[in-house]
């Protein structure tokens, strides 16, 4: 590994506002694409009468997301700039796959938010902007993409930026960390290099945003935590295992613990990239091969740990939630299906301790007898079936979660205390 600094960064929005136009422009743009792909892309694009979408046609990998003209499992692609190698965990915008987007957002540590400017603030903006808030994510650089629609008008690029900074305001979101970049993915304008077309603009392009990110912060000296992706059967290896160290290091030689399913063993490999390594740590995407664990053994949700030091296992745990949208009331007792790295378990609130003024983290009221949407709460969560989950103030990587129900995200929160079973 070079030793370039490496950053996960999200690609966020709204369906069709271009991000995926923008991720295929960032990766030709980077060199990242060989040009011999990108002329059959064009190729295939025209012959389906989508001319022009060769750049996302490149990301778009999956056929069954051509045809529909979706994106939809979170591609890692990767590009480099002067600065950082950077793995995008581009992230669907279209409205069942918000929970991609929360494993997928959880694993970045900077996102790209893209606006088009024909059409502003839509709902998913809004969605996407709460998770990312919730979920950790510090810097977010706007795009306002599509200029070229709007004929590169500045008052369109005003309109849009003050109503994603009133947005962002409202979700206490640091308004003064956010850049805005006004783009278009599918000319190229002000990605790589600052165009004529907006000669009122004098910022930076969106490549020197992402130069000038913040170095992301290693995660502490925490033990390894491994959430399991998948589990696949390799012919010659056996089971392996696949998923993103979020934090500490994995070797092979290591006694690791499978939890929730309790198995564990003796690390035999550990491959990136389809490479052996000796030691994979925080943010690398890594498949490895545990003696004696079979395919049955363990699936994806699971969490990777020490022996020593195993994932935490809740039979209840605390956590501080907040309600984005709900029909009615949230009360006691309400089981909705919480996704936290990549387990997905029904939970049930079994008691909502506190209300919270949303906006100083003051409690309001101690014990409601209900939560709705706007409002933030400490409530008592009783997983369904084993889940493994860490305090958010321990683990931060293991400690966020998204809580869905009826199609949509109703609710994002982190971990305080676990009680383990």
């Amino acid at each position: 590994m070079s030793d370039i600094q490496h950053q996960n960064l999200a690609i966020i929005g709204h369906v069709d506002h271009g991000k995926s136009t923008l991720v295929g422009r960032l990766l030709f743009e980077t060199g990242s694409v060989p040009e011999h792909v990108i002329e059959q892309h064009r190729e295939e694009a025209e012959e389906k009468g989508k001319g022009g979408f060769e750049f996302a046609y490149v990301m778009d990998n999956l056929a069954e997301e051509r045809e529909r003209g979706v994106t939809i499992d979170i591609a890692h692609q990767e590009f480099d700039t002067s600065e950082y190698n950077f793995t995008i965990v581009d992230c669907p915008g279209h409205r069942d796959f918000v929970k991609n987007m929360i494993t997928g957002a959880s694993q970045a540590d900077n996102a790209v938010l893209v606006v088009a400017a024909d059409d502003g603030v839509a709902p998913q903006t809004r969605e996407h902007v709460f998770l990312a808030r919730t979920l950790g994510i510090n810097e977010l650089i706007i795009g306002i993409n599509k200029m070229d629609i709007v004929d590169y008008s500045e008052d369109s690029y005003d309109e849009v930026k003050s109503e994603v900074n009133k947005l962002l305001k409202q979700v206490q979101f640091n308004a003064n960390d956010a850049t805005y970049i006004p783009i278009s993915a599918f000319e190229g304008d002000n990605v790589a290099e600052s165009s004529d077309n907006t000669d009122w603009y004098d910022g930076e392009n969106l490549l020197e945003a992402l130069n000038s990110l913040p170095e992301p912060s290693p995660p502490t000296d925490a033990p390894l935590r491994l959430p399991i992706q998948d589990v696949y059967t390799i012919s010659g290896i056996g089971t392996v295992p696949v998923g993103r160290v979020e934090t500490g290091t994995v070797s092979p030689g290591d006694d690791v613990s499978f939890q929730p399913s309790d198995v564990g063993g003796e690390v035999k490999t550990v491959e990136m990239h389809h490479e052996e390594v000796d030691q994979a740590g925080p943010g690398d995407n890594v498949g490895f091969n545990v003696r004696g664990i079979g395919k049955d053994d363990i699936r994806r949700g699971d969490v990777c740990g020490p022996a020593d030091e195993a994932p935490s296992v809740a039979e209840t745990f605390t956590a501080q939630v907040v309600v984005m949208q709900h029909p009615s009331v949230i009360t006691a007792g309400y089981t909705p299906v919480f996704h936290a790295h990549t387990a997905q378990v029904a939970c049930t609130i079994e008691s909502i301790d506190q209300k919270l003024d949303p906006a100083s983290g003051e409690v309001a009221e101690q014990d409601p007898d209900f939560i709705q949407s706007g409002d933030a709460a400490v409530v008592t969560v009783r997983p369904q079936k084993p889940l493994s989950i860490e305090p958010s103030s321990s683990i931060p990587e293991l400690g966020s979660f998204a809580v869905r129900d009826m199609g949509q995200t109703i609710a994002a929160g982190k971990v305080l205390e676990v009680n383990e079973r």
